[in-house]
């Protein structure tokens, strides 16, 4: 027993028979959950100007108010694996999704700064703890079938986001008040979300098992692999909030396409990650990594080069489909990294949290002290990060429903359908 909670169900040997009927339940109730979570984080971006206009406060503050979901979900996710332990993983899954879907509604009620900033904590601490127990399972049910779908769970969290942010915009443009808007999306997603975490994996601690601690420091290797992935999300968050600046301050594009550039890279990393569980099973994590990480330089140099929109708008379509796969495989590979999968995912999980963070921040600091240009300077060479350091994400592949006799001999999770 590796004594640190189920998720951390990883970290022992996979349950001998395993039904395809009851995998195939659980993998698509798994990228339910997956779309749900992201649908959540789609309604909440809509309606952020309201939010603004309600509290009646600058920018400044509102930037300030808008660091408290990472630091929320930073706190907050090393709690998912002692959570898991105490009440099994669907369960846990079950509450912990049920209060990150509730918290939804939190922002739009907060009538001022300092309630804004409780509410965006409670936000991010609930996003975080559910983060890190969907990635668990989903690591835990692709080891189950024996073949990749990590990929496409996070491509499944883009499509819910997308979705959501469809939802939020319609409200929007008819004039909702996001207080009912939010609270009307909370609850929806809550129902919605109990229905399908009753089709996941239902993994247990043994009963002599020790819980994992409250809070601890990831594990070396978790540290290693969230570097990978800080690359990547820094590459994407500099490319969704700056890629439209960049056309139309660089480049003299009118708005509405600069606008486009934006939702064109979203949709790019939404199906590259829906296409990706496919060429990891055939060239493997490090290979698909190196490629991405090859197509993603390419495009970040077609960027600072550009002297077209076309040129710098196929340059963000190459970025987002080279670093759509990272972050899935950053996860899984820190789940199999070592004796303590929650920890190491909370871990890699909270690299790049902090990297989406700062990016933004990041890339306007460096464009003011230099040029755009020097910023996506920047972005190209992270990306270059991906190609020398895809090794790291070798990690011993994990075979479900083997059937092994060493397999069976060490054991299983307990599982109740």
């Amino acid at each position: 027993m590796a004594g640190n909670g189920v998720p951390d169900a990883i970290s022992r040997a996979p349950h001998p028979r395993c039904p395809d009927r009851q995998l195939r339940r659980a993998r698509w109730a798994i990228a339910a959950v997956f779309l749900v979570h992201g649908s959540v984080t789609g309604n909440f971006a809509t309606r952020i100007p309201w939010i603004q206009d309600h509290t009646q406060i600058p920018p400044g503050q509102l930037g300030l108010a808008l660091a408290f979901p990472a630091i929320g979900a930073s706190l907050a996710m090393p709690l998912a694996g002692r959570i898991s332990h105490r009440l099994g993983a669907r369960t846990a899954l079950r509450a912990l999704l049920a209060l990150w879907t509730l918290a939804l509604a939190l922002p739009a009620l907060s009538p001022d700064l300092f309630v804004l900033c409780g509410a965006l904590l409670v936000y991010g601490a609930a996003s975080g703890m559910a983060d890190v127990a969907m990635n668990a399972l989903g690591v835990e049910t692709e080891d189950r079938l024996g073949r990749p779908i990590m990929s496409g769970l996070h491509g499944m969290w883009s499509v819910g986001a997308l979705l959501g942010s469809a939802a939020g915009t319609v409200a929007a443009h008819i004039g909702t008040d996001a207080r009912l808007h939010l609270a009307g999306a909370a609850l929806v997603l809550t129902l919605l979300g109990a229905l399908v975490c009753g089709g996941v994996l239902d993994l247990r601690s043994a009963p002599e098992e020790h819980p994992p601690p409250r809070f601890a420091l990831p594990p070396r290797s978790a540290v290693i692999i969230g570097a990978i992935g800080f690359c990547a999300v820094f590459a994407e968050g500099a490319s969704l909030d700056w890629s439209a600046v960049y056309l139309h301050d660089r480049l003299g594009t009118d708005a509405g396409l600069a606008a486009a550039c934006t939702t064109a890279f979203s949709c790019t990393m939404a199906v590259a990650r829906l296409a990706g569980d496919r060429m990891v099973a055939r060239f493997g994590p490090v290979r698909t990594v190196r490629v991405g990480g090859v197509l993603a330089t390419a495009g970040g140099l077609l960027i600072v080069t550009a002297g077209r929109p076309v040129q710098a708008m196929a340059g963000f379509g190459l970025v987002g489909l080279g670093i759509a796969v990272v972050v899935p495989l950053a996860f899984a590979a820190a789940a199999r990294s070592g004796p303590a999968p929650s920890q190491a995912i909370a871990g890699v999980a909270t690299i790049t949290y902090t990297s989406g963070l700062i990016a933004p921040s990041a890339i306007g600091g460096i464009a003011q002290a230099t040029s755009l240009t020097g910023s996506f300077a920047l972005v190209t060479a992270l990306t270059f990060g991906l190609v020398a350091g895809a090794r790291v994400l070798r990690t011993p592949s994990r075979t479900a429903c083997a059937g092994a006799p060493a397999a069976a001999e060490r054991g299983s999770d307990l599982e109740r359908s």
